[in-house]
């Protein structure tokens, strides 16, 4: 019970303390929000101009998120003035989720450019259509700009996917014309405003999930590095409503449609070996394409996706050693991606890399671009092994394009553990061969050779 009231009261001091930050001095002199609604991803970008009402300098800045939205917040980003990122803390309070920020010193109206990206905010409404209907989604916001200061003026600008719009709220001012939607400008919106904002439109973009994925990375100091990435794909749009119909399908010419027929991955330039197969084996229906900086893999499942469809398949390829892996004396530095681009406007659920390190690694120390879940050590074994590969494991959830960056793994090795391999297939073929002498000089004949001639 104490620990209980220990808790509660820490807790309580944090929201106090939060609160407390918040300087309400400071002005949102100018918001300037777009939100992109053209893919399955929610991608709102900010341009805010602040402002102290007493024109004294400001040091930092709170952003906030409301609480129901911070699970689908997959990626938030903050730059200032010269597009210099900037450092994002967060915070929980009763109001929201905070992301705190501290600006250069110096600037009375310093100007924060501020991105994030949502996943799984755009519901499919129907949920469930037929072969050739068309998809409808609905996106669910707020007019304002949601925040702990006072907004001077702000307007926000909506780009869709298409001009079809079945509905929008109309908050006047409110003007549609084509694929955008602008609302605004608003004068004089206190902290934390909020009106409801709905739009139902047409959006036939792909909506595909990556429910699983695994990625393995298998470094050899002989100069290759294999990567294996083991793909679980849902459509997450709007469910397939009756039976397929195959005749209906290939009759249907619209570049709209609802299901996805392919989608286009990306892989390192220097990727060589790649192969592409699910359970029944090779799949041929792909074709690779090598750009200057990039290999481009077009991927064709062997059927269709509609809504509420799976499909499962490998993808794997080498790359060079001296590419990624940079050696100072027995330090060993690894620096490759988390995961790839497996295709536009991607959402992965949980993404788990793997790194397979050479026998004899020690000292091994992971530096991760973002917050991941590191997951215990375990060992690999393959071929001539004797104790076992070092295993690294991490996880991130809620992954989008805006994640594809490198991890730093640093660790040890000797160079005389590089001969530990030779060795032991000289050394078994040197047993091998001592066996055979030995087997070939042995008599096991019951009568001996001599007394044999004398009986003859």
């Amino acid at each position: 019970m104490s620990r209980y009231l220990v808790s509660l009261a820490v807790f309580a001091a944090v929201i106090l303390c939060a609160q407390s930050a918040i300087d309400v001095e400071i002005e949102n002199k100018n918001v300037d929000r777009t939100i992109d609604l053209t893919s399955q991803l929610v991608k709102i970008s900010y341009k805010i101009t602040l402002e102290h009402k007493t024109k004294k300098p400001i040091t930092s800045y709170l952003f906030m998120v409301p609480t129901e939205e911070r699970e689908r917040l997959a990626f938030i980003s903050a730059k200032d003035s010269s597009k210099k990122d900037l450092k994002l803390t967060e915070t929980t309070s009763p109001k929201g989720v905070t992301f705190s920020m501290t600006l250069p010193a110096g600037s009375t109206s310093p100007v924060v450019y501020i991105e994030t990206v949502f996943s799984k905010s755009l519901a499919p409404y129907p949920t469930a259509i037929s072969q050739t209907e068309r998809q409808l989604v609905q996106y669910f916001g707020n007019v304002y700009f949601y925040s702990p200061f006072k907004t001077v003026t702000q307007k926000t600008t909506v780009h869709l996917s298409s001009r079809n719009v079945e509905s929008y709220t109309q908050f006047k001012p409110a003007v549609h014309s084509d694929t955008t939607i602008t609302y605004g400008p608003y004068d004089n919106v206190a902290a934390f405003s909020t009106e409801p904002m709905t739009i139902h439109f047409e959006n036939y973009t792909p909506f595909l999930t990556v429910t699983k994925l695994e990625r393995v990375i298998e470094v050899s100091h002989w100069g290759n590095i294999a990567v294996e990435e083991t793909i679980d794909i849902v459509h997450s749009g709007a469910a397939l409503k009756g039976s397929f119909s195959r005749y209906d399908y290939q009759k249907d010419s619209r570049s709209n449609q609802a299901c996805v027929k392919s989608y286009k991955t990306l892989l390192p330039a220097a990727a060589t070996g790649v192969y592409y197969r699910d359970t029944n084996g090779n799949i041929s229906t792909s074709a690779m394409r090598v750009l200057k900086d990039s290999v481009e893999l077009d991927l064709r499942p062997r059927f269709p996706l509609f809504g509420g469809w799976k499909t499962h398949y490998t993808l794997g390829y080498n790359v060079p050693s001296f590419e990624y892996l940079f050696q100072n004396g027995d330090n060993y530095l690894l620096k490759m991606r988390v995961l790839d681009h497996v295709f536009d406007d991607m959402v992965v659920d949980e993404v788990t890399t793997k790194i397979i390190l050479p026998e004899g690694s020690t000292n091994i120390k992971l530096i991760a671009p973002y917050t991941v879940t590191r997951h215990p050590d375990s060992l690999h074994y393959t071929y001539l092994d004797t104790f076992g590969r070092p295993v690294i494991s991490f996880s991130k959830k809620n992954v989008v394009e805006n994640h594809i960056t490198d991890f730093n793994l640093k660790y040890n090795f000797s160079r005389v553990m590089m001969l530990q391999e030779p060795l032991l297939v000289v050394g078994f073929l040197y047993v091998l061969f001592v066996l055979v002498i030995i087997w070939m000089r042995l008599d096991f004949s019951i009568i001996k050779e001599k007394e044999h001639l004398h009986k003859d």
